[in-house]
């Protein structure tokens, strides 16, 4: 406790300052996410090798469970001497913003990247909002530097920022999300940006001082942000989260959510070629790689929200290998399988939607949405687009269906469903509760509406269930009138549909790439 008084009172005068006030914990990790239990949240993963040891550096996600925002306040470090032990040190949190750059303001300690400096300390490239910036956005870069990853850290810069709207150049982009790379001849290179604008620039051999011209990427397809620069031989590798949305799409469906792509370079500062996507879209919306060798393996971080409680805003670190293919030159990534620790036994359940695939009247569904929401078995009480279904457009039609379909007949006797909204029943505009819906079946030949159903309710602050008697079919539609009136209608939107059979057992979930399209639909056999 002396030593942290000591550097915080150093911090006044320019000095070191520390946040290792907070014990470390022991993490005996059963696979990923690395953190898992909840009590800490870790998000945007930057890998640093020093010796024997990896470190990750994460920022802390703060978010409650119901709120749509990253509230991110500090950075914390995990750190291990072998993956495969699975035995790791969490330092809960080793630095703030402001409690090191003395202009920037609290908060917002979004994804930032320490690497290793020509001096042999280190530097933590961290995006801050600026205090009193006259900038159109206040997100600058600043650097800080210790003998050690954990610090204490100080300001390597105190005049202010490297990047921000002002210098070295002017922009009007978001300067975030910064990637330093020191090469081999000791040349120093920084990249930054997010919603689609990515830039670079050589730093002098100080870490800190613009060296030339600042360059602009425009040839890595999709690019959205969290770029990550390395070396492998003499070919540059940039990973990133790319958002190139559409039913064609080989990164996502759903622009709200990201994949991780990459793109190589002969030469530091490009020209850059895009390669191709290494990690499908994880639970998260957002997505943020890093990749390091360590003890001859090559690995790839990034987060999910797999962990309890977690969500788009509680999001937990994790990690996996990268495997090679070298007869490709420049070698090519191996497409990433991410991994999960061992989860509870499945429980018997009546609802099998799981294995089936869905469908809906409005394919190509739009990009802001996602049809495999549908049966995810996940419901939020305030959810972002990707986590529904819905029939918004700028027209939106009367009647829409969704459907389930699976690749033999199924018994059932009961759906669940829940809607969502943003107006009010009755309403002609925006996502109101359906007017009216019903159950139909397939029967072999043609749809035909389930027998002796109970009542169709359209609340949308719960689960609206249904019985009827048992079918035996192979697909089920739910069918909707949406409100309005004339031309003039609201969409729907569904969060879950679940489809029950009579007696609970143990489901299998359909986890095909294709889920939406690995099934002919009934009436197109």
């Amino acid at each position: 406790m002396k030593h942290v008084a000591c550097c915080l009172t150093l911090a006044l005068l320019g000095g070191c300052v520390s946040l290792q006030s907070q014990t470390p914990r022991v993490i005996h990790s059963k696979g990923n996410p690395i953190l898992a239990d909840g009590q800490y949240y870790s998000a945007d993963p930057a890998p640093l090798v020093v010796d024997d040891t990896l470190y990750i550096l994460a920022g802390r996600d703060e978010a409650p469970a119901d709120v749509n925002d990253f509230v991110m306040r500090e950075w914390q470090l995990l750190s291990t001497k072998s993956v495969s032990s699975h035995r790791w040190m969490h330092y809960p949190a080793i630095l703030r913003p402001e409690m090191v750059f003395s202009w920037a303001d609290p908060g917002h300690a979004y994804a930032g990247q320490i690497v290793t400096g020509r001096d042999g300390r280190f530097y933590l490239y961290a995006p801050v909002q600026q205090t009193s910036s006259s900038n159109k956005d206040p997100f600058a870069i600043g650097v800080a530097v210790a003998d050690s990853p954990l610090g204490p850290w100080k300001d390597a810069h105190p005049s202010g920022p490297i990047v921000s709207q002002s210098i070295p150049e002017p922009n009007t982009i978001q300067n975030i999300d910064p990637t330093v790379m020191v090469d081999n001849d000791s040349r120093v290179f920084l990249y930054w940006g997010t919603f689609g604008k990515l830039r670079g620039m050589e730093l002098e051999q100080d870490m800190v001082t613009p060296k030339g011209q600042e360059i602009s990427v425009t040839t890595l397809k999709g690019f959205f942000e969290a770029p990550w620069l390395f070396r492998r031989g003499d070919t540059y590798y940039m990973l990133y989260a790319a958002n190139n949305a559409g039913p064609d799409s080989n990164c996502t469906r759903a622009i709200y959510h990201a994949c991780i792509a990459y793109g190589t370079a002969a030469n530091p500062l490009g020209p850059w070629t895009y390669r191709g996507v290494i990690l499908d879209p994880v639970s998260s919306t957002t997505s943020h790689p890093g990749a390091i060798v360590f003890q001859g393996r090559w690995y790839l971080v990034y987060h999910t929200a797999d962990a309890k409680g977690g969500g788009h805003f509680r999001r937990s670190v994790a990690i996996d290998e990268m495997q090679w293919d070298d007869s490709s030159i420049p070698a090519r990534i191996g497409k990433v399988k991410p991994t999960r620790a061992p989860g509870p036994p499945p429980v018997a359940t009546r609802n099998i939607a799981p294995a089936a695939a869905p469908h809906a009247s409005n394919e190509p569904i739009p990009v802001q949405y996602a049809l495999a929401a549908l049966n995810d078995g996940i419901v939020r009480k305030n959810p972002l687009p990707p986590d529904m279904w819905a029939s918004w457009s700028q027209h939106n039609p009367p009647l829409q269906w969704i459907e389930y379909d699976w690749p033999h007949p199924v018994q059932l006797n009961g759906s669940r469903i829940q809607f969502w909204n943003d107006q009010p029943a009755g309403s002609k505009v925006g996502v109101a509760p359906p007017a009216s819906w019903h159950l139909e079946y397939w029967t072999g030949n043609q749809w035909q509406p389930v027998e002796n159903a109970t009542a169709y309710e359209t609340k949308t602050d719960g689960v609206n269930e249904v019985s009827f008697r048992t079918i035996t079919t192979r697909c089920l539609r739910s069918i909707f009138q949406a409100s309005g009136e004339g031309d003039t209608h609201a969409a729907v939107a569904v969060q879950e549909w679940e489809a029950l059979t009579p007696h609970a057992a143990v489901q299998q979930k359909q986890t095909s790439p294709a889920q939406g399209s690995w099934i002919l639909r009934c009436d197109k056999r």
